[in-house]
């Protein structure tokens, strides 16, 4: 079922938030002063083209000041914007029947482009035998 709401989810809009990540991603590069946003932009695309059996949990002793300033430069330069496109694609997912989970999924990811910094993406497996505390866990349909 995983595989499957992966697929739909690429096709009803997890290709254009992921390209709008991987955009994000390239010009935080092309400033390299914010290569440290470019790498969490790429981290936060592969999670938006295949979210279904991937969770975000927080990294226990990586918070602090520099995760703080890290947290609000992002949503300056890029959360905000990645945000409001996922809040975006969730109005327009709702309006279909079938595309209701897809925006649920769309409203989670919103939250996890606004503080991506001391957090991190890896499979449900991989953070249950770790257990850390997860952030954003998007379910698949059903």
């Amino acid at each position: 079922m995983r595989t499957l709401g992966n697929i739909l989810w690429l096709v009803l809009g997890g290709l254009p938030m992921a390209i709008a990540y991987v955009i994000a991603g390239v010009v935080m590069f092309v400033l390299i002063i914010t290569i440290p946003f470019g790498i969490q932009a790429f981290k936060l695309a592969g999670f938006a083209l295949w979210p279904f059996g991937r969770v975000m949990v927080e990294i226990p002793g990586k918070g602090g000041c520099v995760t703080t300033v890290g947290n609000i430069l992002w949503v300056v330069l890029a959360g905000i914007w990645l945000a409001l496109a996922h809040l975006a694609s969730a109005f327009f997912l709702a309006i279909t029947i079938i595309g209701i989970p897809f925006a649920i999924a769309n409203v989670k990811l919103a939250g996890a482009a606004l503080v991506p910094f001391g957090r991190t993406v890896m499979s449900q497996a991989a953070a249950r035998a770790q257990s850390y505390p997860v952030v954003v866990d998007v379910k698949p349909l059903g």
